[in-house]
């Protein structure tokens, strides 16, 4: 007990329990979207859309609630994410009610509102938690912080292994629900609590000066720093389950491998402060930055299962510390900035994450899938190419694989066939549905070509995963020199040492 009477221990894991939250939610609806394109009719683009904007809305209301958690406090905005999570579910849970009632339409924005708000709700809840943690551990943050984050991947963990479990045995809105486990584990513990203020807030830091921070050179080099944790590290993660399942031609073999990091993840994450005292933050970065270089780009070379799980330890011991390291970083040297520094590092980096990783590297697997084929075979290429062209940045569009062509290839059409019984079956023409139409028609003259498409297109998806991660790669690499130069920074200053507010 300290702080006033405050208690350090029930407020880190009240806070804790809060990224499980966001973990297990992130996991859970990443497993039944496809019930949600099966009962309501969605296509792919519709989903990905429902599901798509959460990391950018992440990212920004993490930065708004920043600039405001100081002034406001930080107990209110905890309970007004707890409302928010539990007003979330009760919109996403009423999808199928008022698909029946309201229609199609209806339950779209009925499924985007849902996840819109636990997005909110999980920005506000990060806005507040770490200068919270930062400021009951004043003296060893780093360690703390890394505590606190490894509430995510054991949030991920916990909602892939339901969902492995469970999904074929309860109902998706069931399964859905079991976020709001740790949601009412976290709202029971801070609800009589008593929570305290920032350190700049307590030492009657000026909202001025907090903001006057961003004209320091170093944290805007920081900054930069952690939009390049943003695109290697959450980027990464939304894509590496089908990277892996694409190059171990197998997806639950990658499912299996992404638990596996997550695990690895949360258990390192415990153990950040000795490694801290041995070799200061920046060490650990540095380190961090090579390992997670080294282990993407054997994971891209990778043709073996064997030194797959080689190349994914490598990798997930890397990550481990980014995220947290980084905000202990800003939290040591800049506690004048509150929790409005540590907020907009949080926001920049699942900015970057939404707006760069997630669509780069999407982007580099089209690019280089699409090049492999056309080698191979144009004909299969020209068979399976998407109708539409991506770009992304500077870079020229192009036309990747379909999806959803190169599914029904893998499965002979099995999948389809189904999809149009139900369809079917529910009293529908299959004219009315323009997606499973046009992917009847294509069938029907593509399967005549099985033979000659299956090798060149399962190559190409083999070939552009890989080479995307070896690229990846040079983006921690990048990292390890701009952490070498802080190193020598501070160096040269004496040493890196925690300020500690006057």
């Amino acid at each position: 007990m300290e702080n006033n009477s405050v208690n350090r221990s029930r407020l880190l894991w009240a806070s804790f329990f809060t990224i499980v939250a966001s973990g297990v939610g992130f996991a859970v609806r990443g497993a039944i979207l496809v019930d949600w394109g099966n009962q309501f009719g969605f296509t792919m683009t519709e989903l990905g859309t429902i599901t798509g904007g959460g990391l950018v809305g992440f990212g920004v209301i993490i930065i708004l609630f920043s600039l405001i958690a100081d002034k406001v406090g930080y107990k209110p905005l905890i309970m007004l994410a707890f409302f928010l999570h539990f007003i979330s579910l009760v919109i996403t849970i009423a999808t199928a009610y008022v698909f029946e009632n309201m229609g199609r339409e209806a339950a779209y924005w009925c499924l985007y509102s849902g996840t819109f708000l636990f997005a909110v709700g999980n920005g506000i809840c990060e806005s507040v938690i770490n200068p919270l943690v930062a400021s009951l551990y004043s003296k060893n943050k780093t360690h703390y912080l890394n505590i606190l984050h490894a509430g995510w991947p054991g949030g991920m963990i916990l909602g892939g292994l339901l969902s492995i479990f469970l999904h074929d045995v309860v109902a998706w809105e069931v399964l859905m629900g079991f976020f709001l486990i740790p949601v009412l584990i976290y709202g029971f513990m801070v609800f009589k609590e008593k929570f305290p203020k920032s350190e700049a807030s307590a030492a009657g830091v000026s909202y001025k000066v907090m903001l006057l921070q961003f004209a320091s050179p170093i944290l805007l080099f920081l900054l930069f720093l952690q939009a390049l944790v943003g695109y290697v590290e959450l980027g990464t993660d939304s894509w590496i389950q089908n990277i892996t399942g694409n190059i171990l031609q197998s997806g639950s073999q990658g499912m299996m491998l992404f638990v596996y990091a997550s695990a690895l993840m949360f258990v390192l994450r415990f153990f950040a402060g000795p490694i801290v005292h041995k070799i200061s933050p920046l060490g650990l970065l540095f380190v961090s930055a090579i390992l997670g270089s080294i282990g993407l780009y054997i994971l891209g070379n990778s043709t073996t299962g064997l030194v797959m799980i080689l190349a994914v330890t490598i990798y997930g011991i890397g990550k481990t510390f980014f995220w947290p390291t980084m905000l202990g970083v800003v939290g040591e040297r800049f506690p004048k900035g509150g929790a409005i520094t540590m907020g907009v590092m949080g926001g920049v980096g699942m900015l970057s994450a939404g707006l760069l990783g997630g669509p780069g590297i999407g982007y580099k697997q089209d690019y280089f899938a699409s090049e492999k084929i056309k080698t191979e075979s144009v004909e299969s290429y020209d068979r399976y190419k998407s109708d539409h062209a991506n770009s992304f940045l500077i870079f020229k569009p192009i036309q990747g694989l379909d999806g959803s062509k190169v599914a029904v290839l893998k499965d002979n059409g099995e999948l389809l066939n189904s999809d149009i019984e139900k369809w079917e079956q529910s009293g529908k023409d299959l004219s009315s549905s323009a997606n499973l139409s046009a992917l009847s028609e294509w069938w029907s003259s593509a399967k005549n070509h099985v033979d000659v498409d299956r090798g060149p297109v399962n190559e190409a998806g083999f070939y552009g995963a890989g080479r995307a991660l070896v690229i990846t790669a040079l983006v921690p690499a990048a990292m390890a020199f701009g952490y070498l130069f802080l190193i020598l920074y501070f160096r040269k200053q004496g040493g890196y040492q925690q300020v500690e507010i006057e």
